[in-house]
């Protein structure tokens, strides 16, 4: 007779949730962080072409327009990596500070600050025996030392942030360096930004089990909002 295996198959829902968190922790760049990047690139390039004139516009006023779309693109990449080296090391900071604080504060303020620390819906359902488990765990390691600065990880993280929006750039100006008529290109280019929307949030609800079709579909009505905001803002 059979026995039963001592380890039991996850559910699905389990599974999946191993799964995105595997995928936060392999990669440089989450996957809320990846596809926000590429969902912010469409936009500013859908800013400067729906701000475009084509009936006033020749060859030489779109190929100003991609330049201007590209090296926007390129200098919000450089501010966002340097957003995210600077966000990485607030953060580890900040882990840092709480770690400390426990091995250094009595019981009562060492479970407030375990406690504190926790996501509040982890926190609302934490006692404080469990505080204080968390606070014995933590104190059985050494102190952790102060944070280091910048480390290979941020320069790898800062450099997917930066190319994600610059890459972005691309799929919607290719239909102008190939399509001689700009009205007939504008046509298209938009019609490859929003699938290039819908696609970014349909990938970014299945890396985070949100529905695949709703998140995408919000994504457009989202980046068509923000676009037409933008413009009337003179952006």
């Amino acid at each position: 007779m059979s026995t039963p295996s001592s380890t039991a198959s996850p559910s699905p829902l389990a599974a999946r949730a191993l799964q995105v968190v595997g995928d936060y922790q392999k990669r440089a760049l989450d996957p809320v962080d990846r596809f926000s990047e590429i969902i912010f690139g469409l936009i500013m390039v859908l800013t400067f072409t729906g701000a475009m004139s084509v009936a006033e516009s020749g060859r030489e006023d779109v190929r100003r327009m991609l330049a201007t779309a590209l090296a926007c693109n390129v200098a919000w990449g450089l501010v966002d990596g340097v957003m995210y080296v600077v966000t990485s090391i607030a953060a580890r900071a900040r882990k840092a500070l709480v770690l400390r604080g426990i091995h250094a504060a009595d019981a009562a303020t060492a479970r407030a600050i375990a406690l504190a620390a926790l996501p509040e819906e982890l926190a609302a359902n934490s006692d404080e025996a469990a505080a204080d488990r968390m606070v014995a765990r933590i104190r059985s390691h050494p102190e952790p030392r102060r944070p280091a600065g910048v480390t290979g990880a941020d320069l790898r993280g800062a450099a997917a942030s930066c190319l994600l929006i610059v890459l972005a750039t691309f799929p919607p100006t290719i239909p102008f360096l190939l399509i001689e008529d700009p009205a007939r290109a504008l046509r298209i280019s938009n019609a490859v930004a929003v699938a290039s929307l819908f696609l970014a949030g349909w990938l970014l609800g299945k890396a985070t089990g949100l529905k695949p079709w709703l998140l995408g579909l919000a994504m457009v009505v989202l980046g068509t909002l923000l676009v037409g905001l933008t413009i009337a803002l003179g952006g």
